[in-house]
């Protein structure tokens, strides 16, 4: 792809529609900008702009589309895919300054929201009126806008869904600059296409997100926790179709190993409730009583109890709730501090096949002779395998990684797997969604892409 290269006359426009305090060129281009949160992929947009209102987006991408130049949509940069770094220079919007919670519908049990809004804002504005935003990614710095345009899942997937699940309507600016709306507040709709549900998950490749409405739900008034120990992880995947099959659904349920507890423990400076056993099984319970709740986990415990558990140990407090969430929110950040570069595989499987293919790249480990850590959502099969360079060389790193990859990949694809349950695909994982879905489901996926962005300027060379 030949895009134009930004010139004197480009900035100048840009500075006309947000002006100069928010156009930033060369060394005013906050390094943090060149790159997410992988490892490995990095380059500087050649125009940095801070946009406000979605006029800005508007005229700024009609501009864009007539001059050819390409376009990087941006958040946070927390993704892990490579989908907010600028490839091929050009204009970057940053997005997080387009950040006002608009309205909250009550009648409606929607919010309406700015795509900057941080997910730690929205879960904290809607629980002080008494209501959830059900989504919970694992990073709650990371803005709405990003968690719709990965279609984010997170640790309450299990009982409530993804992001996908709770976008009702958007506001979208499109490759040509128009501006559309798709969804709204109604509960159903079946009027065509769901062009909503196009956008959720396109990683910034079809259009840029300027308005959002999410639905809520009622707020449970309580949650409690189970942290129960398995003497092996392989008993403790195991264990969970026999808990959804008994159609008590948790909240969350996840799996963690003593090795990444211990690099949590020794990151956060503080003790995990119990970090004794080789693997444990973490699930979450919400409802309006205790009562009821307690009805429900009482079944899950002796499920798991007949299944090897060495105990259950019951979290109903709220330090006890937070010192087990708190470790488990630290766990990516903990495996990174422990190396000194990784890469993640986030594939999700089918339930049952969790423990055979975590079983997999603990055989991978000493088939390649490198270091592998993961912890993951063993409710909805979503998976997050680190694997971690520590001494290697660069040479080593690259093809040891390489082979990883393709091995975990191929064997995700073996199950009936698939290759991103919530982190997306971006620039790093295209060619394992080419293997995954083959000539045909990726010539659809370009032909979207065609019909929506002709000439390629939104975030090229991703996803597809």
């Amino acid at each position: 792809m030949e895009f134009k290269k930004i010139d004197q006359k480009d900035i100048d426009y840009l500075i006309s529609v947000c002006g100069e305090d928010r156009v930033f060129l060369g060394d005013e281009i906050n390094e943090d900008f060149s790159h997410d949160e992988l490892a490995g992929i990095s380059n500087y947009p050649e125009v940095l702009v801070e946009v406000k209102e979605t006029k800005e987006v508007s005229e700024i991408m009609k501009y864009a589309n007539e001059k050819n130049i390409p376009v990087t949509p941006r958040g946070q940069g927390t993704g892990l895919v490579g989908s907010a770094v600028a490839l091929h220079g050009g204009i970057m919007i940053n997005l997080s300054t387009m950040n006002e919670i608009l309205e909250l519908d009550e009648e409606n049990l929607t919010l309406t929201v700015e795509p900057g809004v941080l997910l730690m804002e929205i879960a904290k504005y809607v629980e002080d009126h008494d209501m959830l935003y059900p989504p919970d990614p694992g990073e709650k710095s990371a803005t709405i806008g990003g968690n719709i345009n990965t279609n984010a899942g997170g640790m309450r997937a299990v009982k409530y869904g993804v992001t996908r699940d709770f976008v009702r309507g958007l506001e979208v600016v499109l490759p040509n600059g128009e501006v559309i709306e798709v969804g709204g507040k109604v509960v159903k709709n079946s009027s065509g296409y769901s062009l909503k549900d196009l956008f959720v998950g396109s990683e910034g490749t079809l259009g840029i997100v300027t308005k959002a409405v999410l639905r809520l739900l009622p707020l449970p008034k309580k949650t409690i926790s189970l942290l129960i120990p398995f003497p092996n992880l392989e008993t403790a995947i195991e264990t969970v179709p026999k808990i959804i099959k008994s159609k008590t659904i948790p909240t969350a349920v996840e799996y963690m190993v003593r090795d990444v507890i211990l690099a949590s423990e020794e990151f956060l400076g503080s003790k995990f409730p119990d970090n004794t056993s080789d693997a444990y099984l973490l699930l979450t319970f919400d409802g309006n009583s205790k009562e009821e709740i307690e009805n429900v986990y009482d079944k899950v415990a002796h499920i798991c109890l007949d299944a090897g558990a060495l105990d259950v140990l019951i979290s109903d407090t709220q330090e006890r709730q937070e010192s087990i969430w708190s470790a488990r929110g630290a766990f990516l950040e903990a495996i990174k501090a422990s190396t000194t570069e990784m890469d993640e595989c986030d594939v999700v499987v089918p339930r049952e096949k969790v423990a055979e293919f975590v079983k997999y790249t603990d055989d991978l480990q000493d088939k390649f002779d490198i270091k592998i850590r993961s912890f993951g959502h063993a409710g909805d099969g979503n998976l997050h395998i680190y694997v971690l360079k520590d001494e290697l060389s660069e040479k080593e790193w690259k093809e040891k990684l390489d082979g990883v990859f393709d091995c975990m990949y191929t064997k995700a694809n073996e199950l009936g797997g698939k290759v991103s349950g919530e982190h997306g695909i971006g620039y790093a994982k295209k060619k394992y969604l080419e293997k995954s879905l083959g000539k045909e489901g990726m010539n659809i996926l370009k032909n979207i892409k065609k019909s929506f962005d002709p000439k390629g300027i939104l975030n090229p060379d991703k996803v597809c």
